[in-house]
């Protein structure tokens, strides 16, 4: 027995040597082999892919910011998903891929040239008629002094201009009120060729709330629950919306026919003035059109008081330049206005005085009561007869009369770069001194210029160059009857409607692309906007002391701002009767 096992030992270690495992160890080592590959694949299958196979990346929605809107911010605010691990030869792209992006639809329509709505698509959101048409049909209380019943007929165009006097053309002449856009614009929407009910091809989103109507309603003798409540309810119902989770807002716009100091409330104070739409953080991501913007902040932009004409088709507009070019203008220059005796800093008295002084110059005084001044047939006729018209700030930067006096083709005269240059770079050229005379306000202020003989120093031709191009101006200046449509010409809706496209079109490619400006100053934002294309950056400039203002905590403009609003509300008795 012994004999025998070692003869079986010596067996098996022959066996060895010859290099034959037994049976059962080679059975083991190909189950280890197998277990290891198939955890190769798994490894490969389903850790270093983020997107399993067949499963297309889901856009992801944009988040909404408390601070305001600029390009860096509205990239930062973008959450970004987790793209594939690229080859280990090539640097790691942490940019989204373009077909990620849920605007992506809509960016893809400005290539398709056979559509001439591609890239011009509008989605107008469907309100709640709390925020827009209730208000009409309680108009009586759209304003403290004025029945604004009879200014929002004729689809906010007001009532129909009689031409007695032979001063307006025969057709296309109406008494508007000066904050009347917002119904003006929300009708001309209805008008645009490029309405669409899909918002994923929308190059822009409309939001139709009546947000000048709104505030003008509470500005006296509310609180500020009031004054906010319709603000805060259309913020609520626009965050709800699938279109706004698409860019957290930033591709809506909205009208609101006021200066914007009416909507930026710096505090909960029940003694501070207006409400606070401008300054809520979803606000912020939309873009406001205003009838005067702020020079301090991103979030609104400048577009023209309505003007008296509001012409049906292009002939209208043809035949009243015709008639501007061919006047023969007596006054050397004019001002109609009231001066501002509570104001220490305005130069309304000045120019006053030395209007009354000169033999060339137009004056009609505007105060309480009646008035020529309140009369659209005096004012438009006094601007018919003068070469230029004076236009220093009103209550606020901005006033209505510098762009009835466009329109009768008078060369304008501004004193304060916010009065126009910052304002409304949609609709006019950045080189001011095209179509305008711009004397400062401090010349006047501490006599140091004669208006009469600063404006005798321009030459006849250059006048009659610059009346021209005024009058060129004139059908990007007005807002057309809501109810037709303008056959070739462009007007101030078609213009503002277009920069917001531009806008968000601009956003959306420079967030694809990952582009962004951190040294985006947003006090700053009236430098940005007289940039030309192409350039990023600002630096010193000439009209900085203009734009100094004191400033409060919160590093808002201060109380100038407000004060102005307040006596802008309480002057409107002025030309309302």
């Amino acid at each position: 027995m012994r004999r025998r096992s070692l003869e079986s030992n010596h067996h098996e270690e022959m066996e060895k040597a010859n290099g034959k495992p037994p049976p059962s160890r080679l059975c083991f080592l190909a189950t280890l082999s197998a277990m290891f590959w198939i955890m190769i694949f798994y490894l490969h299958f389903t850790v270093l892919s983020s997107n399993p196979v067949g499963k297309p990346e889901q856009p992801v929605p944009f988040s909404v910011s408390a601070r305001p809107q600029r390009i860096s911010e509205a990239y930062e605010a973008f959450e970004l998903p987790k793209m594939k691990a690229p080859p280990r030869s090539k640097p790691s792209d942490t940019r989204q891929a373009p077909e990620a992006f849920p605007f992506n639809r809509a960016l893809r329509t400005i290539e398709n040239k056979s559509d001439p709505c591609g890239g011009r698509y509008i989605y107008v959101h469907d309100l709640p008629s709390r925020f827009n048409a209730d208000m009409l049909r309680d108009c009586k209380k759209l304003s403290l002094w004025t029945n604004m019943c009879k200014f929002t007929s004729n689809a906010g165009l007001g009532p129909p201009l009689e031409n007695a006097e032979g001063v307006f053309s025969n057709t296309g002449w109406y008494a508007t009120n000066q904050f009347a856009v917002d119904v003006i614009f929300n009708n001309r929407m209805k008008q645009y060729e490029c309405l669409t009910k899909d918002s994923s091809i929308a190059a822009a989103i409309f939001v139709p709330f009546y947000a000048g109507f709104d505030i003008a309603r509470y500005l006296w003798g509310y609180n500020i629950s009031v004054r906010d409540a319709a603000s805060l309810d259309l913020v609520d119902w626009l965050m709800k919306r699938p279109e706004w989770n698409v860019m957290g807002g930033r591709d809506h716009f909205l009208v609101a026919g006021r200066i914007t100091w009416d909507f930026r409330r710096l505090t909960d104070s029940e003694t501070d003035w207006g409400n606070k739409l401008l300054f809520l953080p979803a606000a912020r991501n939309m873009s406001m059109l205003v009838v005067e913007a702020s020079p301090w902040n991103a979030n609104d932009f400048g577009v023209p008081y309505p003007t008296y004409f509001h012409p049906a088709k292009d002939g209208d507009v043809f035949l009243w330049q015709d008639r501007m070019r061919k006047l023969e203008r007596k006054y050397l220059f004019s001002f109609a206005g009231a001066p501002r005796a509570d104001n220490p800093i305005s130069i309304r008295g000045q120019i006053i005085d030395q209007c009354k002084r000169s033999k060339v110059c137009k004056l009609l005084e505007c105060d309480f009561g009646e008035s020529k001044c309140h009369s659209p047939s005096s004012i438009m006729q006094m601007f018919q007869s003068s070469l230029f018209c004076l236009q220093p700030q009103g209550d606020s930067y901005t006033r209505r009369s510098a762009f009835d006096s466009m329109l009768a083709g008078c060369i304008p005269v501004f004193f304060h770069p916010g009065s126009a240059y910052i304002q409304y770079t949609w609709h006019l050229p950045r080189n001011y001194s095209t179509y305008s005379v711009f004397i400062p306000e401090d010349d006047v202020r501490k006599q140091n210029v004669s208006i009469e003989e600063r404006l005798k120093q321009i030459p006849p031709d250059v006048v009659e160059i610059m009346r021209e191009r005024v009058i060129s101006l004139i059908p990007k200046l007005i807002y057309a009857d809501p109810r037709s449509k303008l056959e070739t010409l462009e007007d101030a809706f078609d213009v503002a409607v277009q920069a917001v496209i531009d806008k968000v079109t601009k956003l959306r490619r420079d967030i694809i692309e990952g582009r962004e400006d951190k040294d985006f100053i947003e006090e700053n934002s009236w430098k940005y906007a007289l940039l030309e294309d192409g350039q990023r950056t600002v630096g010193p400039h000439e009209w900085d002391p203009f734009f100094s203002k004191p400033k409060d905590g919160n590093g808002q403009s201060g109380t100038i701002p407000a004060e102005a609003a307040k006596k802008s509300w309480k002057n409107e008795q002025r030309s309302q009767a």
